[in-house]
Formats: structure tokens, C-alpha cells, sequence
């Protein structure tokens, strides 16, 4: 069991799965949001995009409806990349989108919409600043390359700013439900930091990637595999393969890819943070768009084995479990397994080889089994198979949709008359 705040943070457990968005003055030449450390593109050069961004089209309305309609209980707001520009208006720095062609608070108006719809706002703040003349770029990883002339490099003048700056963000925009801090490579630690955003936002979640202790971790991109978490996990992903910040020729994931992630991240009891690039003008990729419909309506017809269902795989898969019709034994994640109640949810969230899963050691047959993604009745029997013949019935479910499904994770509910503690 993943343990528990057991205060106001408990609600990270049941907001399962959140609308991560990157936008800034990247979405501008649409290659990658880090363009100054993986690209060619100069700083100088860099910084005068600020004369061109104009999201005309942006709708905070719009993207959260996406969100909603996706099955997204919160949305988590890049306010500050590695970049240094600044999505707010901050009296910090005069690099920010009050001063852009646009020249209205963006923060400000996503957070008016959530507040209005009662839509959680979750922040994310770069720990570096390829702008902030204190920040000591060294070089080292999501680093530029070295100092500016005339930058004055000094880490606790460039965490001052940060202080107040976080300051702006806890006092001016309503209630922030979490604190996404990103890459610390200076290795800074100044645990009042994450003490004082505790006093201006009680109940706030603050992440593990800042310069104080966090309340979760956030695998990104890929994680490995495993029957659950052993703490409260976010993992993050984004629809496109190549960039978090909007790219204009990406390549995007399959929608199966995404929906195998997400069923895995979750079944292990992890919540989920989906990421979109917004375009220069505000509005969302078509492509997202579609996918999100896709990976939704997916969500919604199987989430009932998220939400509050425990992680369940170590209960029952001791052994192996055997894919029926298969010259090769699966071994033991190659499904995982949640539980509310009596009933158990077997995740298919890999390629099923053939249509049938043995549930290897588990021999006592549900009163119901039903495949959550349509609402149809599933066959099952407990029986000797060859494979086990010298060992003892083993329960299978047969003649699963595994072709007509074969786009898609399929999430089997077992209904079991008897606890399953007995």
C-alpha cells in the first residue's frame, strides 16, 4: 500500500490524471522547448521572439474543455521554462508576456477559468534560467554554456528572485493545487522554500525535483517495470515523442502507446500527467486534439479500475502467468492487476498473444467477468490446462476481443461472490 499524507494532500489520490502544458516563446520556431541547449539558435536571437508572440486565438476556456471531455481532473501550467521567460505578470523580471506583442497576463486568465469551473491549477517553475543574469549557467546539463557579459552569476541573489517570484505565484492566482518544480542542477537546498509556499498555499503538493524534500516523485517519459509504486508517484508524458513545447513536424505517439502507458502508470498506482504544445496562437494541435478524444473515451469506459482500486498484482501472481495458445509462458507483468472490493481488474496494458489469459495461481472462478471497455460478459472456466498439467485447474478468461481490440489496452472486472482475503 502506497502510504497515505493523511492531511489535505490526499486528494493527489484521487486526481488520477492531469493536462500537462509547455508553452512559451518556443512554440515560435516549434522545434523543441530546451532550442537554446539541444538547437542552434542564439540567446540574443532567442529573446527577441518576445516581439512576436501574440497568441491571439488562446481560449483557457477551450483547453480546459479538452481536459474535462479527456477525462483530466487538473491541469499543471509551464508559468517559467529553462528559458526564463515568464507566462505571468511578474514585477520581477522585464522578460515576461506583459511585455510581449500579446501583453496580457496568461497565468492569469488560465486561472480565472479554473477557479470559475472549480478546476484544479497545479504550476510549474524551472529551477535554471538560461536568462536571469544571477543564475550561474556552468554548462552542465539544461545549462547554457557559460555567463553573458555582464551576467553576475550568484546562486543565492538568482534563489532570491525565485523566492519572490514564487511569492507572486502563491499570493495572486487562487488556489494552486501543486507545485511542479523542475530540474535542480545547481543541487541547491533551501528547504524554506518549499516551507513558505506550504504557508501562502496550505495543502499545496510540491513535487521532489525542487531544492527541498517533495511530497511525490515524477518519473518522465518511460518507467520501469514493477507491480507498484512504494510512494505516491505523478509520472508524466507527452503526446509528442520528441518535444514537450509545441513542434510543428512531431512525431506524435500512437494513441495504443499512450493508453499501454497510462494503464500501466496507474494499475501500479501511479497518477498520470499528460502533456500538449500549444501553438504560437494559442490554440491546440489538431493532433492532440484527436488523440486526446481517442485516449478519453478509453479512459472513461475503464477508469472505474483506477480511481480508488488498490495495486493488487503481487497478491495474486506468486508464480507466472500463462497466455493460452502460446508457445511462450508470459512472465509475471505481463498484466498487472487492481483491486476494489471483491472484485478484481486483470490490465491487458501489453499486446495479449492469443485470447485467453490463465490466471496463474488463481483457482477459484468469479461469480461475473466482464470486459470494461464495452460491457460485454467474458467466458470463464477453471480447469486443468496442458501447460500446468502436473500442477492443479487454474482460472482462465477466453475468447477475448484481442483483434477487435487490437488498437486499444482491454481491462477485464472478475466479480467474486466470496472476499478475497478467504
Amino acid at each position: 500500500m502506497i502510504p497515505r499524507f493523511k492531511d489535505a494532500r490526499d486528494v493527489f489520490f484521487e486526481r488520477r490524471f492531469g493536462l500537462f502544458v509547455h508553452w512559451g516563446l518556443y512554440a515560435i520556431p516549434a522545434w523543441h522547448e530546451q532550442i537554446l541547449w539541444r538547437g542552434e539558435m542564439k540567446r540574443k536571437d532567442y529573446e527577441q521572439l518576445i516581439h512576436r508572440f501574440n497568441p491571439v486565438s488562446f481560449d483557457p476556456d477551450a483547453w480546459l474543455d479538452m481536459a474535462e471531455q479527456a477525462g483530466m481532473q487538473y491541469i499543471c501550467f509551464t508559468t517559467k521554462h529553462h528559458d526564463g521567460f515568464c507566462m505571468w505578470d511578474t514585477q520581477y523580471t522585464e522578460y515576461n508576456v506583459m511585455n510581449s506583442a500579446y501583453g496580457k497576463d496568461i497565468l492569469g486568465m488560465l486561472a480565472e477559468a479554473c477557479r470559475r469551473r472549480n478546476f484544479p491549477l497545479s504550476l510549474y517553475y524551472s529551477c535554471p534560467d538560461w536568462h536571469h543574469p544571477n543564475y550561474p549557467n556552468l554548462g552542465r546539463h539544461h545549462e547554457m554554456f557559460g555567463p553573458r557579459p555582464g551576467d553576475e552569476p550568484d546562486i543565492d541573489k538568482y534563489y532570491a528572485f525565485v523566492r519572490n517570484q514564487l511569492t507572486e505565484l502563491c499570493t495572486k492566482y487562487g488556489p494552486i493545487y501543486q507545485l511542479f518544480w523542475d530540474v535542480n542542477v545547481a543541487e541547491h537546498q533551501d528547504a524554506s522554500l518549499n516551507e513558505m509556499i506550504r504557508e501562502l498555499q496550505p495543502g499545496i503538493l510540491i513535487n521532489d525535483r525542487g531544492p527541498g524534500k517533495g511530497d511525490y516523485s515524477t518519473p518522465e517519459r518511460h518507467v520501469p517495470e514493477g507491480g507498484s509504486f512504494t510512494k505516491p508517484t505523478e509520472a508524466c508524458q507527452a503526446l509528442g515523442r520528441e518535444s514537450w513545447g509545441y513542434k510543428a513536424d512531431e512525431d506524435y505517439y500512437s494513441c495504443k502507446f499512450i493508453m499501454q502507458s497510462i494503464d500501466k502508470i496507474m494499475a501500479m498506482g501511479g497518477n498520470y500527467l499528460l502533456n500538449v504544445g500549444p501553438k504560437p496562437d494559442g490554440t491546440i494541435a489538431v493532433e492532440n486534439i484527436e488523440a486526446l478524444k481517442t485516449i478519453g473515451a478509453w479512459y472513461h469506459s475503464v477508469k472505474e479500475s483506477f480511481g480508488d482500486a488498490v495495486p493488487a498484482s503481487d497478491m495474486i501472481f506468486r508464480d507466472e502467468i500463462v497466455m493460452e495458445g502460446s508457445s511462450n509462458r508470459m512472465v509475471r507483468d505481463e498484466v498487472l492487476v487492481t483491486r476494489r472490493g471483491n472484485a478484481l481488474y486483470i490490465h491487458l496494458y501489453k499486446d495479449p498473444q492469443s485470447r485467453a489469459v490463465v490466471l496463474k495461481p488463481l483457482h477459484a472462478a468469479p461469480r461475473k467477468a466482464t470486459l470494461l471497455n464495452d460491457g460485454r460478459e467474458l467466458e470463464t472456466a477453471v480447469d486443468m490446462i496442458p501447460w500446468a498439467w502436473r500442477e492443479r485447474p487454474y482460472l482462465r478468461v477466453r475468447n477475448l476481443p484481442a483483434d477487435e481490440y487490437a488498437g486499444s489496452v482491454m481491462v477485464l472486472k472478475l466479480e467474486f461472490d466470496e472476499a478475497l482475503s478467504e
